[in-house]
């Protein structure tokens, strides 16, 4: 079976690399031509574009970029056209894959149906806003296989049957734990003459995932800092963003003498620490499936938030919530955000076995819901193959 892959991000690398080696293991004669990174040409794909090549963030950009972006469009129907898969697999990235959706759909259309079977895995985030979005994706996509469980009831809201099929960080985060490093590779706090503890597993550790922005960071940061004068007893460790450079933490982390950073090691920090502040995202869930205790945190401009509060229909901002459809984790949201609701919120995680108790109680529930009786990746290719050959 030959397959067109297209991810336009990290996250989509990692898991279309899973599928990849999934449809190989369970189809031995499967070849695939992708769009992604180097995760996926490791597990088999022939890398057509990576996409560090397609990351423009930012209305601005986007505008400044047009033409590249066009060309892209342009340049990857011809390659698939050329290429003539069995299917077309998107992963998540939806500007980019919708527009390539709809297209394919209408050559195939124009062609008498002679054409790939357009398959959508990690589904664009449609639930919480641009629910207008599920029409064309009702009638342009064959298959559609999403990894939350609420998502399926949401489609069938519009008579669209999707199929779950867990959750991909599930079987990443398993593999990892299975083998962790065995030290964090701690940035002590500058300048280097402030007095500072020793760096090293001495103290419990306190995580601090404020995000990968530098408008949010500014925002989350120094308040997760000024909680941290509260707990000399622990140590606190900022998760630097990749696309930061790591001298932007300096002048927001210098006068916390027990605060250290970590860069490409937000996994690590998170299998050691005992709690964690977490701005809302994916990264809210890792922490959960990594069974730590943390407060979600979301601040943004006034405006800002204004304008989302009215544009994003969801009952909570944290996918652990979200999944679970009740509160969970507490989330200190805008004005909530304060250095002394989050001392609070610490100290009742950090000293109240019973909610410690109860969040592993919940933790473990959240996971077998997102494990689906087995890994998203092998589940997909499953389906995959059961769609394009029924007899399989």
């Amino acid at each position: 079976m030959k397959y067109y892959i297209i991810a336009g991000e990290a996250s989509g690398d990692l898991h279309g690399s899973n599928l990849i080696k999934e449809l190989r293991k369970q189809d031995p004669a499967t070849t695939v031509r992708c769009w992604g990174g180097d995760l996926m040409q490791q597990a088999g794909g022939d890398l057509v574009k990576h996409y560090k090549d397609l990351a423009f963030m930012g209305f601005a950009e986007v505008l400044m970029n047009l033409r590249t972006i066009f060309r892209n469009l342009d340049f990857c129907k011809q390659d698939i056209l050329q290429y003539r898969p069995d299917a077309l697999i998107l992963i998540d990235y939806p500007g980019f894959n919708m527009r390539i959706a709809k297209w394919a759909r209408q050559a195939r259309q124009k062609a008498d149906q002679r054409g790939p079977r357009i398959i959508y895995y990690i589904s664009p985030q449609v639930w919480a806003w641009k629910e207008g979005r599920v029409r064309q994706i009702r009638d342009t996509v064959d298959k559609m296989l999403v990894i939350l469980p609420f998502e399926k009831e949401f489609y069938k809201k519009w008579n669209y049957d999707v199929e779950y099929v867990g959750h991909p960080l599930v079987e990443v985060i398993d593999r990892f734990r299975i083998n962790p490093p065995p030290a964090l590779g701690l940035i002590p706090p500058r300048p280097p003459e402030m007095p500072s503890r020793p760096q090293g597993a001495s103290q419990p550790i306190i995580a601090l995932l404020p995000g990968s922005r530098k408008q949010e960071i500014e925002k989350k940061l120094p308040i997760m800092l000024e909680a941290s004068r509260h707990f000399p007893d622990y140590q606190f460790v900022v998760a630097q963003a990749p696309g930061q450079d790591p001298s932007f933490y300096d002048h927001l982390t210098s006068a916390y003498p027990n605060v250290s950073s970590v860069r490409n090691e937000t996994y690590a920090l998170l299998a050691q620490a005992r709690a964690a502040c977490v701005t809302s995202g994916t990264a809210t869930l890792e922490t959960a499936l990594f069974g730590v205790p943390e407060i979600v945190c979301y601040k943004g401009s006034p405006v800002s938030y204004q304008i989302a509060r009215r544009l994003i229909k969801v009952k909570y901002i944290s996918l652990v919530n979200l999944i679970m459809d009740k509160l969970i984790v507490k989330e200190l949201i805008q004005d909530e955000l304060t250095s002394d609701n989050l001392r609070r919120e610490l100290e009742d995680l950090l000293h109240n076995p019973t909610r410690r108790q109860q969040l592993s109680e919940d933790y473990r529930c959240l996971k077998e819901l997102l494990s689906q009786g087995g890994h998203a990746s092998a589940n997909a290719a499953a389906s995959i193959l059961r769609f394009l050959t029924p007899t399989h």
